[in-house]
């Protein structure tokens, strides 16, 4: 903290899912997106800020999905969590309004790239993840240019459900899980992706993800139930629609129609009330004349907020927010506060890198100072903020 004047460098942090096949957009070098061996599945998640473990199964690694503050000694490179750092450091790294609210980095980020569309999945809410000792878990997808230069094999996500489904109708496909292809797909409605624009997606709300590389901020949780039984001709094992269902309520399907929130699912106006078009933080032309644009990009849910900053090519700007983020690099590169930030183009397994910090709470609001040095490339970060940002208008 002391060296970084309250900015921490971390640690590429990668994730496998087993059900998955990777859509090689996260810059993961090619030989390393089955780092891990295939038992793991491949590599198609880039975690970002986290203080969450992974929950991947009994094959887990130990510290799988955690974020580790990098620090060089000499010829030495120290490492501790992120999560170790919040817990040490309190409010002097996340801020006393979420220190004592939270006791913890109440969110994380990630980029997921799929060659396909994911299984229907709900993340649960609050009052089903504590039955299984979890948080809720509401989420949003950004859809950043940079990493999707192609949409993959399905850039569409299915959100929740067509006029007239019935629950029994839902029911049923639950109960047929085991048989093969329930066809629960059939009975939801499919969106175009877009590059540059962005959903919300509540705890409750039944998606499958699309195919476009994804930058994900959300609750710190891990909690999921899958409810479609194949997709893209992958068989979902049974094991994870029952994920994190209590042992008292396994094979009780009434109890999984309990767990979805029927009206947002239904919602006719569904796009009007959670699509995401990049809002400006600010007044346009004074940002540009200032040398930057920042726009909000996730601004839908209390718990989280995400923002896209672009410094113009050659420009020095001193930025300022009311609270903690993390950032990820996402094109050009210069220098925030004493670090240099640069966008790698190929990341080996296991390789530091300079595209992802932490700032804290009380760097954030002095300002940061970022110089771009290209005279022609833009720098493009994307930041990540905790729950009741006083910036942000919902």
């Amino acid at each position: 903290m002391e060296q970084g004047k309250g900015i921490v460098r971390l640690y590429p942090t990668w994730v496998p899912r087993s059900f998955c096949v990777p859509g090689r957009r996260i810059k993961l070098h090619p030989d390393d997106y089955y780092a891990l061996g295939g038992i793991r599945g491949g590599i198609d998640e880039r975690w970002l800020s986290s203080t969450t473990p992974a929950d991947n199964g009994p094959l887990t690694s130990k510290d799988e999905g955690l974020s580790f503050i990098v620090v060089k000694d000499g010829s030495l490179v120290r490492k501790v969590t992120l999560r170790d750092a919040v817990s040490e450091l309190k409010g002097e790294l996340i801020g006393e309004r979420l220190w004592k609210k939270s006791k913890c980095w109440p969110m994380y980020s990630k980029f997921f790239d799929n060659k396909g569309p994911l299984p229907y999945h709900v993340h649960y809410r609050d009052k089903h993840a504590a039955k299984v000792g979890q948080l809720g878990k509401p989420e949003a997808y950004y859809f950043p240019p940079q990493m999707n230069s192609h949409g993959g094999d399905f850039p569409y996500t299915f959100f929740g459900f067509q006029p007239g489904v019935t629950k029994q109708q839902v029911k049923e496909c639950l109960k047929n899980f085991a048989k093969g292809d329930n066809k629960i797909t059939n009975i939801s409605q499919a969106y175009r992706l877009e590059p540059g624009t962005g959903w919300d997606v509540p705890p409750g709300v039944l998606h499958a993800p699309g195919s476009l590389c994804t930058y994900e901020p959300q609750k710190a949780s891990d909690v999921f139930a899958m409810y479609q039984s194949l997709v893209n001709f992958q068989v979902v094992p049974e094991e994870l629609f029952w994920k994190n269902t209590p042992k008292e309520k396994l094979g009780n399907y009434d109890y999984m129609m309990e767990v979805i929130d029927w009206d947002l699912n239904v919602d006719p106006n569904f796009a009007a009330n959670r699509f995401m078009r990049p809002k400006p933080a600010g007044d346009v032309s004074t940002m540009k004349k200032e040398g930057y644009i920042d726009n909000w990009i996730c601004y839908r849910s209390c718990e989280f907020g995400a923002k896209e900053l672009t410094v113009l090519p050659g420009r020095s700007v001193v930025i300022k927010d009311s609270a903690a983020y993390g950032m990820i690099m996402m094109q050009g590169h210069g220098s925030m506060g004493g670090w240099k930030i640069e966008t790698p183009s190929l990341i080996r397994f296991g390789q530091l890198t300079n595209d992802e910090y932490f700032v804290s709470e009380k760097a954030a609001k002095a300002g940061v100072r970022i110089v771009n040095q290209s005279e022609t490339d833009p720098i493009v970060m994307l930041k990540h903020f905790g729950p009741e940002n006083p910036d942000m208008e919902i």
